[in-house]
């Protein structure tokens, strides 16, 4: 029963992210009166939001079972597409990124936490990062064929075409998503303590894990560096094609470009495991962004697009190291909350990045706000170096 869990979720991965409307996106919005500052305040509200929700849904998820946050997440997301076809104002817009943001909060830490409950229970969890790896590819496979058809489909029948076809998407992993089965496990709490007490046990029991895992913290926190980074890069790539002349036929063709691009690392990585420990990974790829943002900004063209390829490539492998790693040194009963806590952390730090990239966007240019993301990789390089001699030292 549990390995045909892991084909729905595959399903379900899949039809998520099987979304024209993703290659259009900020002209859309830009079509709709929405400005780069008026788009980084809706990312500040979805982080906002993701602050405000992501351990409450966690402990929600460990307490009372992940499928019912999981069936909530992919409602709010195909709600999110059907009511952005009427959206025209600012408010209308931020609403929409409040409830995205709601539905990445309750899907975030359940999801795999789901996920690796039902690899244990067939004695199949080591494979964790391995079916991570490919559900990723499966992700941007999705966006692939999104990809492909998605600038066409824009170009020929409006961009509202595109949402029309997401909400469908959407609504066909919602039904999949209804019949996931939730995996048996005992519960840390019983019943008897209140509401406050049970949502406080299982922070502290979290929190204790981070607390005496230093390594653990220091990947995850500069794993996230990268996500923050990667985030403002994934939204904004777009307005970097429009700035340097490419037309938007072309954004389709390289939408597909980026999701065939990430799709190796997400399948090299639990065998780059095999050789390499993850610290090493992460300061890797930490290294190779680092330099390719300054390169987009500087070689602005066909050497920046090159770039911008090669960081979602070496990106890729990094979400199921990470991910992995915080399962293998997670109970149970905890994962979701232990990784609600991780991605709070993650949406704080976006919050901040997301501050001086849509002022530095909007007074100058989005070329300059890579460059910022270039010097901001480039610090968490050089700290992470020096946490890694720590610990080589220790």
């Amino acid at each position: 029963m549990m390995v045909k869990n892991i084909y729905k979720l595959y399903l379900i991965t899949f039809f998520h992210n099987l979304i024209p409307a993703y290659v259009i996106e900020r002209l859309f919005w830009e079509q709709r009166g929405m400005s780069v500052l008026m788009v980084v305040l809706c990312e500040i509200i979805y982080a906002v939001t993701i602050v405000i929700f992501e351990i409450p849904t966690g402990v929600l998820a460990d307490k009372f079972g992940r499928k019912p946050l999981l069936v909530l997440g992919a409602f709010l997301s195909m709600l999110e597409y059907i009511m952005l076809l009427s959206a025209h104002h600012f408010w209308t817009f931020a609403l929409v990124v409040s409830l995205a943001g709601i539905s990445s909060a309750c899907t975030s830490g359940a999801w795999n936490a789901l996920l690796y409950d039902s690899l244990k229970a067939v004695q199949k969890q080591k494979s964790f990062e391995k079916i991570v790896g490919r559900m990723n590819s499966l992700d941007f496979v999705g966006s692939l064929i999104a990809a492909l058809s998605g600038g066409v489909l824009a170009k020929y029948y409006g961009f509202e075409f595109n949402y029309i076809l997401s909400a469908i998407s959407m609504f066909l992993a919602f039904v999949l998503t209804l019949l996931v089965k939730e995996p048996s496990r005992i519960s840390l709490n019983g019943d008897t303590q209140t509401i406050q007490e049970n949502f406080m046990f299982y922070i502290r029991k979290s929190f204790s894990i981070y607390k005496s895992n230093p390594k653990l913290v220091s990947i995850i926190t500069h794993a996230m560096a990268i996500c923050a980074c990667i985030t403002y890069l994934d939204e904004f790539w777009q307005l970097y094609l429009d700035e340097i002349g490419y037309s938007v036929l072309f954004f389709g063709v390289f939408s597909a470009l980026i999701s065939l691009a990430r799709i190796p690392g997400n399948l090299l990585a639990s065998y780059l495991l095999s050789y390499f420990i993850a610290e090493s990974i992460i300061l890797f790829i930490l290294g190779i962004t680092t330099v390719c943002f300054f390169m987009t900004a500087i070689f602005p063209g066909s050497i920046g697009l090159i770039m911008i390829l090669i960081i979602f490539l070496a990106s890729g492998v990094m979400d199921p190291v990470v991910i992995g790693y915080i399962h293998h040194h997670g109970n149970s009963d905890i994962r979701a909350t232990m990784e609600s806590i991780q991605s709070l952390i993650e949406s704080i730090l976006t919050f901040t990045v997301g501050i001086v990239f849509g002022i530095i966007s909007s007074y100058i240019s989005v070329i300059s706000g890579f460059f910022f993301l270039g010097v901001f990789s480039c610090l968490f390089y050089f700290f992470f170096l020096r946490k890694i001699r720590c610990f080589a030292k220790g």
